[in-house]
C-alpha cells in the first residue's frame, strides 16, 4: 500500500540561530495571487504617506556673521568643510559635522564678491570690492594682488593654477603673479559672473550686464558663442556629468538648461519660483540641482523636470543669496540675508545615521513602489503636496493667473492673425539672439 506524504528538508525552514528570521514558503505564481496589484497599490499609498510624515529636512542654523551672507563655497575634498563670506568682508570657515565655526578673519574692506578654492584644497581665493584678490592657506594670508579694475566675481580652473575674474572684462590670472595673463571681452560693459566647466576645464562662461551669456575657450584668443536672453541671468552652473549642459538662474523667476551645441532653444525651463532666482548649484551626481530665490525659498529640481521636487523655507529666512550641494549629494547649504547659514537634507525624509539591512530593504521597496505608482492620482497628490507660507502661496496663485492670462492672449492673437505662425515654446521665448564669433 502506497501512502503519499509531504516531505520537507529541515534546512529549508529551520533557523540557524534564534536571531534569524523565520523562513516562509511562498508560491509566487500570479494565478495564485489575484489581489497582488491591489495590495501593492495600498502599500504605495502608505509609502507616500510615510514619506511625507517623516519629511523633516531642516537640520540646523549656523549663525555668527554680522551682515548678510553673500557667498558660500564648499571644500573640494572634505564633505563637512564650508566657507562663507559676508557683505562686511568677513570670511568664516565651518565644520558641518560639529556644526560650529572653526575660524574667521576680516578679509576685505567691503563686500566679498568672489570666493573659491584653488587647485589644491588648502588654497582659498577671495576677491573683494576693494579691488584686491587674496590667497589664503590654513586661514592665513599668503599673497595679495591689487587689481586696477573692480572685481565682480571669481572662479578657479579645475586642473591648473589659473583663475578668472569678472569685471570690466574677463581676466585670466595665475597664482603668484600680480598681473593678469590676458583679458577676454565681447563688447560688454560689465561682466558680473564667471564659471569654469568641471569636465571641459578650458571652457569658461560669463554673464554680462547686457543680459547675455558668453562662452570662452581659454586656449583661443576670442570668445566662442554668445546668446542673449530677454532678462538678465544671475548665476550659471555647469552639469558635472554632462559636459555640454549648463543651467542659468534668471530674473524672470525661471531657470533654463542649455546645450552648448544648440543655444537657439533651451533643453528645459524650470518654472516653480515666484521671485528672481539668485543662485544655483548642481548635485555631484548631475541628476538634479538646488536653487535659491528672492522669494525666500530653496528648491530642488530634477534636471529633466519643469517642476521642483522639494521646496524648503523657514519663518526667519529672507532672500536666499547662495546655495551649494554637499560633495556626497546628501545635504544642501543655503545662505540668506538675515546673516545665517542653514543645513538641509537633500532628501527630506531620509533617515540619518546607521541603518540596518532590514531598514534599507524597506526603504528600497518603498522607493520602488513610489516610482511604479507615482503617476497614480492619489499617490501623486500625496507626494507633491507641500505646506508653504501664506505669502508664498498667494504669490504662486498670482503667478498662475498671470501665466493663464498670457496664454489666453497668445491663443487669441494667433487666432486673429492672417499669418499662421507657429506656437513658440516656453524654452525658446526668452532667447532674443544667438551670435558666433
Amino acid at each position: 500500500m502506497k501512502i503519499k506524504m509531504l516531505v520537507r528538508n529541515p534546512d529549508d525552514y529551520t533557523r540557524e540561530t534564534s536571531r534569524d528570521l523565520h523562513r516562509h514558503q511562498r508560491n509566487v505564481e500570479p494565478e495564485l495571487h489575484p489581489l497582488a496589484t491591489a495590495r501593492e497599490y495600498t502599500a504605495a499609498v502608505n509609502a507616500a504617506k510615510i514619506d511625507r510624515i517623516f519629511a523633516k529636512p531642516f537640520l540646523c542654523s549656523l549663525g555668527g556673521h554680522r551682515d548678510a551672507v553673500e557667498i558660500v563655497a564648499k571644500h573640494p575634498e572634505k564633505i563637512s568643510g564650508v566657507v562663507s563670506a559676508s557683505v562686511d568682508g568677513e570670511v568664516r570657515w565651518w565644520d558641518l559635522t560639529n556644526r560650529r565655526c572653526v575660524g574667521n578673519v576680516q578679509a576685505h574692506d567691503g563686500p566679498v564678491r568672489g570666493l573659491c578654492y584653488g587647485q589644491t584644497s588648502d588654497v582659498l581665493l577671495t576677491a573683494g570690492q576693494d579691488q584686491s584678490i587674496k590667497q589664503w592657506r590654513d586661514q592665513e594670508i599668503r599673497h595679495t594682488i591689487l587689481s586696477k579694475t573692480t572685481i565682480m566675481n571669481l572662479a578657479h580652473h579645475y586642473k591648473s593654477q589659473m583663475f578668472a575674474t569678472a569685471g570690466e572684462t574677463v581676466s585670466l590670472w595665475e597664482e603668484g603673479r600680480n598681473e593678469p595673463l590676458r583679458s577676454l571681452n565681447w563688447g560688454v560693459d560689465t561682466i558680473y559672473n564667471v564659471t569654469f566647466s568641471p569636465i571641459e576645464c578650458d571652457l569658461l562662461a560669463s554673464l554680462s550686464s547686457d543680459r547675455s551669456i558668453v562662452l570662452y575657450d581659454i586656449r583661443e584668443a576670442t570668445p566662442l558663442r554668445k546668446v542673449t536672453l530677454e532678462m538678465r541671468s544671475n548665476a550659471l552652473c555647469f552639469n558635472p556629468m554632462q559636459a555640454m549642459h549648463f543651467t542659468v538662474a534668471n530674473e524672470n523667476f525661471n531657470l533654463y538648461t542649455f546645450d552648448i551645441r544648440h543655444l537657439k532653444t533651451a533643453l528645459q525651463a524650470h518654472t516653480d519660483h515666484v521671485g528672481a532666482v539668485l543662485s544655483l548649484d548642481y548635485s555631484p551626481t548631475g541628476t538634479e540641482f538646488v536653487s535659491g530665490s528672492y522669494d525666500k525659498s530653496v528648491r530642488i529640481f530634477p534636471v529633466d523636470s519643469m517642476r521642483s521636487r522639494e521646496v524648503y523655507h523657514t519663518k526667519r529666512m529672507q532672500k536666499v543669496t547662495s546655495v551649494v550641494y554637499s560633495m556626497d549629494a546628501k545635504y544642501v547649504i543655503s545662505a540668506s540675508d538675515e546673516m545665517n547659514l542653514r543645513l538641509w537634507k537633500a532628501k527630506a525624509s531620509e533617515q540619518l545615521g546607521i541603518t540596518s539591512s532590514r531598514e534599507r530593504s524597506i526603504q528600497n521597496y518603498n522607493e520602488t513602489l513610489l516610482s511604479r505608482y507615482g503617476s497614480h492620482p492619489t499617490v501623486k497628490r500625496i507626494v507633491k503636496h507641500r505646506h508653504i507660507p501664506k505669502q508664498l502661496y498667494q504669490q504662486v496663485k498670482e503667478k498662475q493667473i498671470m501665466l493663464s492670462s498670457r496664454k489666453t492672449k497668445e491663443i487669441r492673437r494667433r487666432m486673429h492673425t492672417k499669418k499662421k505662425d507657429l506656437k513658440i515654446p516656453n524654452t525658446k521665448q526668452q532667447i532674443i539672439v544667438e551670435e558666433e564669433e
